[in-house]
């Protein structure tokens, strides 16, 4: 092994703890029974023992397992999708029901292939959930929909509590890790979110270790806060394949923990960041904050 395949190996701090308790295998047997997909198996996230065996949450992958796009960080697979299940909300709600959750993230391959990117679904998929399990909370993390306004319109209409839209990475690198997709356009689905229902918090994540410099990363933070994005996600890439992008960098866990701090300092509500976050970390957690968040607001408006 020569030095720099040695000085690229993972460190100490990403090395994972598995837990494959009664509630990890219930959950993966009742997915399968239900022929759900969910981003924590296809993007083989690296805390889906921590989510499944202990916290019991899981993010939902509708539209399908069959991206249309082929991003070089994304271990999804990519080719022609299959139709339409107008099923599929149904038994995403039925699955939260039986799960018993308080928080449920919904996200989804990208469907170039659909005028309106699978919005419609989205919506359905909201309203299922909503009309079956009231106390939960709603999270969505759709693709950009090929920016669409109507499209956009069409998902904030269903009022999910959180809208998730990831830029994954800097401005300079975007043409090379992401397929299809554009920085000012899912800038622009940020801001055309909060635009249609200001009450509603927006989200984002950005994965470093792609070749981003320090400078970099802090104008993506400028980019999204004067876009009103409230809360953010930075965690380290992962290479899933040796076909996908390479690591370029490790980055240790004092230095995530001062991008929060700048993050914070730069009027972000919340930031998860940490070698293992991923865009649904702790995602519960973060509902609660940008509820507390608001209510704050609230309180300024009426003091003032």
């Amino acid at each position: 092994m020569n030095k720099k395949e040695n000085s690229m190996r993972k460190p100490e701090w990403l090395k994972i703890k598995l837990n494959t308790n009664d509630s990890y295998t219930g959950l993966k047997k009742m997915m399968r029974e239900k022929t759900l997909h969910t981003v924590c198996e296809e993007a083989k996230c690296p805390n889906i023992h921590e989510c499944w065996a202990v916290r019991s949450t899981a993010t939902f992958m509708i539209l399908g397992d069959i991206c249309t796009r082929a991003c070089r960080f994304c271990a999804v697979k990519t080719g022609l999708p299959t139709e339409l299940d107008w099923q599929e909300p149904e038994r995403v709600a039925d699955s939260v029901r039986i799960m018993n959750l308080k928080h449920v993230v919904i996200t989804a391959v990208a469907r170039d292939d659909l005028n309106d990117g699978g919005a419609a679904v989205f919506a359905e998929t909201i309203r299922a959930i909503r009309r079956k399990n009231p106390a939960t909370t709603i999270e969505v993390l759709p693709s950009d929909m090929g920016g669409l306004y109507e499209n956009i319109q069409t998902l904030m209409e269903a009022r999910p509590d959180i809208l998730n839209h990831n830029i994954e990475t800097v401005k300079r690198l975007t043409p090379r890790v992401r397929s299809k997709a554009t920085y000012e356009r899912s800038l622009e689905l940020l801001r055309r979110a909060k635009e249609l229902q200001p009450d509603i918090p927006t989200k984002s994540s950005i994965m470093i270790g792609v070749g981003e410099t320090k400078e970099e990363l802090i104008e993506a933070m400028d980019d999204l806060r004067a876009n009103h994005v409230e809360i953010l996600t930075i965690g380290q890439y992962l290479q899933p394949t040796s076909k996908h992008l390479k690591v370029e960098k490790y980055y240790r866990p004092e230095e995530f923990e001062e991008f929060k701090d700048i993050a914070l300092q730069k009027g972000f509500s919340h930031c998860e960041s940490g070698p293992l976050v991923r865009s649904s970390y702790h995602a519960d957690e973060q509902v609660s904050s940008a509820a507390k968040e608001k209510q704050l607001k609230a309180q300024e408006v009426k003091e003032a």
